[in-house]
Order: C-alpha cells, then sequence, then structure tokens
C-alpha cells in the first residue's frame, strides 16, 4: 500500500486536459477556428473506434478498473505514466476529494482520465488538423463498449486563452476552499515547462525518489484535518503519482497548444489569402509566424526553469520514455532525461517526431525549419536563446539529421553523423 502525506499549509488544487479545467469559460475572443480545418477527425481514439467497429479488437472489463486498463493496452498508454490529482473541477467532482483523486495517464498523443467509483473515462486525444478531440467511454460494463465524442461540453474549457485559443490541454495549480472548490480571487497558475517548480502542482500528489522538491504538491489548509492525513492508492493501478511524469506533463501539454495555434493560424491566413501564398501581406504572415516562433523557442526549451537539484521518479516512467526512442547512429535521444538542472539531456522537444508536428501546413513549417536551423547551426547567437551551448545545439541538430525523415537537404550538408 502506497501513501502519500501532505506537508504543506495551503491546499491547492490542478487539473489538466480530461481531468478537469475551472469553469472560466473561453478568454479567447478570436473566431473558432475549425472552420480552417476538415470536419473528419483522424486521431488515435477515433481510429481505435474504427477498430472496435469492425470486431478487429475487443475490450476486457476488469472489476475496479472498468474499461482503463483496456483502453491504455490499445493505445498504448504506459500505466507508468500515472498521476493522481484531486482536484474537484471535473464534471464528475462528487467523486473527487483529497482521499479519492483521479488518476491520469498519457502519451504523445492521448490523455485518460478516471475517477474512482466515477461513471466515465475521460479522453483528450490530438487529431494532427484539429488539435484535442474529447471522449467519454462508459465505465459500466457492456457488450460494446464505444468511445462517445463530447464537443460541446469541453470546448468551453478547452478553447480559452490557457490553451491559447484553440481546442487543447492545460495543467493548471490554483487554490482552493477545504472541499476542492477553487477560491474565488486567489491568484492562479498555469503551468509549463517554464514554471517555477514551487508554483507546480497544487492539488497533486507528487512520488519521488531522493528527496526532490515538490512544489506544492499534496497541500494542506492551515488548521483542517485532512482527510485520512493520508492516502491509500490500492484502488488505483499504481501507487505512484511520478514527479517525472507530471514535469513531462507541464512540458508536453503546452507544446501541443503551441502546435495546434500555428497549425490554425496558418489555415486560417492561407484560407483568407484564397489559398495561397501569392500576393499574402506581411500581416498574413505575421499571423502564423508569430506562433511559429514560439513553438521554436518553446520546442528549444529556451524557457525552461532550471532545477537546482537531482529529481526521480519512483514509477518507472522515466526509463519506458526514455527507452522509445528513436535512436541516432551513436546512441542519442531526445528522450533522453538529465534531471539534475534540466528535464532533458537534449533540449529540444521529442514532439517534433508526432503527427501533429508533421501536419503543421507548409509555410509554417518552412519557417519552423528555417529557424532551428538558423539556432542549431548557430548562426543565430541572440539571447533568447542564450542557454543552448554549443553543444547542445550540434547534438540537436546532429540527431534530428538522423532520425527526423523530412528536413531540409541544407541541414544534411551541414552535418555528417559519424557511423560507428
Amino acid at each position: 500500500m502506497s501513501r502519500f502525506k501532505g506537508t504543506v499549509a495551503l491546499v491547492a488544487t490542478a487539473c489538466v486536459a480530461i481531468v478537469g479545467a475551472a469553469q472560466t469559460g473561453r478568454k479567447d475572443t478570436s473566431p473558432p477556428p475549425s472552420a480552417a480545418v476538415d470536419t473528419n477527425v483522424n486521431d488515435p481514439v477515433a481510429r481505435l473506434e474504427k477498430r472496435l467497429e469492425t470486431g478487429e479488437v475487443s475490450f476486457s472489463y476488469e472489476p475496479g478498473h472498468g474499461y482503463l486498463r483496456a483502453v491504455l493496452d490499445a493505445l498504448h498508454v504506459p500505466v507508468s505514466s500515472q498521476t493522481l490529482v484531486f482536484s474537484k473541477t471535473s464534471f464528475q467532482y462528487a467523486q473527487i476529494s483529497a482521499a479519492a483523486p483521479r488518476a491520469l495517464y498519457f502519451n504523445d498523443d492521448v490523455y485518460v482520465g478516471q475517477v474512482h467509483d466515477g461513471k466515465f473515462l475521460e479522453l483528450a486525444s490530438f487529431d494532427p488538423r484539429r488539435g484535442a478531440i474529447f471522449y467519454l467511454v462508459d465505465e459500466r460494463q457492456s457488450e460494446r463498449p464505444r468511445f462517445q465524442r463530447t464537443a460541446s461540453e469541453c470546448v468551453k474549457c478547452h478553447v480559452a486563452s490557457s490553451t491559447r485559443g484553440v481546442p487543447g490541454v492545460m495543467l493548471r495549480s490554483l487554490f482552493t476552499k477545504p472541499s476542492g472548490f477553487p477560491v474565488a480571487g486567489m491568484r492562479s497558475f498555469v503551468t509549463g515547462q517554464e514554471s517555477p517548480i514551487g508554483e507546480r502542482w497544487g492539488g497533486w500528489y507528487v512520488s519521488a525518489r531522493g528527496g526532490a522538491k515538490i512544489g506544492m504538491g499534496h497541500a494542506i489548509v492551515s488548521g483542517v484535518e485532512y482527510p485520512g492525513e493520508a492516502l491509500d492508492t490500492s484502488a488505483y493501478l499504481t501507487g505512484s503519482s511520478d514527479i517525472v511524469a507530471l514535469m513531462v506533463l507541464a512540458h508536453q501539454t503546452q507544446m501541443h497548444n503551441l502546435i495546434t495555434q500555428t497549425n490554425y493560424r496558418t489555415r486560417l491566413a492561407l484560407s483568407a489569402n484564397g489559398g495561397t501564398m501569392a500576393g499574402m501581406s506581411d500581416a498574413s504572415h505575421k499571423q502564423f509566424e508569430d506562433p511559429a516562433e514560439q513553438l521554436v523557442r518553446y520546442l528549444l526549451f529556451t524557457n525552461e526553469a532550471r532545477l537546482d537539484g537531482a529529481v526521480a521518479g519512483d514509477s518507472g516512467f522515466s526509463h519506458e520514455l526514455a527507452a522509445r526512442g528513436p535512436f541516432d547512429s551513436r546512441g542519442r535521444s531526445l528522450r533522453q532525461f538529465d534531471l539534475h538542472a534540466r528535464i532533458f539531456r537534449y533540449p529540444c522537444s521529442y514532439l517534433i517526431y508526432s503527427e501533429t508536428f508533421d501536419a503543421i501546413p507548409q509555410p509554417a513549417k518552412q519557417y519552423i525549419y528555417r529557424r532551428l536551423f538558423e539556432v542549431l547551426s548557430g548562426a543565430d547567437q541572440s539571447a533568447e536563446f542564450r542557454t543552448l551551448s554549443a553543444e547542445d545545439r550540434r547534438a540537436i541538430l546532429e540527431i534530428l539529421v538522423d532520425t527526423k525523415p523530412g528536413v531540409p537537404p541544407e541541414w544534411r550538408q551541414c552535418v555528417r553523423v559519424p557511423r560507428d
């Protein structure tokens, strides 16, 4: 039996993607971007649903966990990615408390949440062109379990300033009442890789080895008895809420949003210009080049909060993620961790390999590749990229040339990757 004990004199709460967001409504005032994309979806869950319909795959029901394990297996989502959050901002809030947190699991493209004794599994799945698509799975045992798409209910929170105005995901940290509901007027945080550790993980349980700092994790309200004073995790797939998984989650959620924002803005600019780049105004170029520039900087971790000590998880998540590769001829990978001064050994996001990145329209893709080459080749030595050493830049460029299909020819001309 694993147990988490609180140590901080405040309670905070957090939410991410399908785990729930505060009901603040949409803050972005731009028109919905859906007009610039196709109506059909091709995300991992949609593809899995087609396989269910044809009988190619089926789900086994497990007492105590319902269809959770079957869904994770079918979507290739690792159990080791489990994190636990006791926010009451999910629509299934009645079943959520500090003694019964929600569990969240994720891979590069999909987020899966389960509320203990809840009615539905909650999923956010990334379509290469449309961004986050939201689904539910009825937790009751059925002969034909299915994914139910939920659009209107979710976009109230998941198309907002915290998701950069596109269908996306976010990890939030905010103060709550002892009941778990948000405290009105209190400051909240949207967590990304730039967030100081001290502002992260309010309302999340955090498990780690070696005395790593856990920020606002496991927080307790001063003067209020904590339910049970510790958490019994025997009802969950694992006893962990892994700190490394939480750090990767903080990076990945905003990286997804930046990719989707760049995709949408480019399609809107092209649509307004008759579907062509010919004669496009400087203002239209700026419409997609601005988010593309933000994407490049985030992709290269230029604003990453530095770690001030070693970090180690306890679930095996870091080993599983690092083992996925792809690896270059020297055995290097963008998924390899540092976890002393920063998250990854080579500061370039592994989501550059994702379908969502590959689906960015060509005008923005060309801009991104040009800017990446300027930085990684050393031509751009501006202050924004000062955290990237010459060694980092060279290593990332070599890894991408060796592992990323479709990089521009000049990259390969610049770099000869030795073959051992």
